[in-house]
């Protein structure tokens, strides 16, 4: 079976976090080796990156946008995969998000990570902290992100 990554920052209250462990949760139930990188923790190292097979990416809603640690990925990809775009484009990739009321993110998520490769799945999102019924769909999204790594 195939690898994914679920990159998401998470600080505050974990909001993210707990839909990034459901996200895990599922893809690993189907049978995906899955890596969790908080970029509030860590940076993604893009060469890194390129060895994984799908990604779910999860932010929460910072003034209608993303997390630093996130942009700060895109950038590091942008610029990578300019000049060697192996393993960084044409991925199967999935979308969720938490936020405190607006959820703008939901549609600068969508635009962003656009380039990524193919969607998986309908984007996840979270008013405040999940409960049962949002954690579920991240799971289905982590089995889903796990089934088209087999298609792959």
């Amino acid at each position: 079976m195939g690898s994914l990554l679920v990159l998401y920052h998470s600080q505050e209250y974990g909001n993210t976090a707990a839909m990034a462990e459901a996200v895990a949760e599922g893809a690993r139930a189907a049978g995906a080796e899955v890596t969790l990188v908080n970029t509030n923790e860590q940076r993604m190292d893009i060469e890194q990156y390129r060895r994984f097979d799908a990604v779910a990416f999860g932010s929460p809603d910072y003034y209608s946008y993303i997390a630093g640690g996130l942009k700060v990925f895109l950038d590091d990809w942008y610029i990578a995969q300019k000049s060697n775009s192996q393993g960084l484009k044409h991925k199967p990739y999935g979308l969720f998000c938490s936020h405190g009321g607006g959820g703008r993110v939901r549609i600068v998520l969508e635009e962003l990570f656009s380039r990524m490769g193919t969607k998986v799945g309908k984007t996840v999102a979270s008013r405040g902290r999940p409960g049962e019924a949002v954690l579920e769909e991240c799971r289905e999204l982590g089995r889903q992100l796990a089934e088209a790594i087999r298609g792959k």
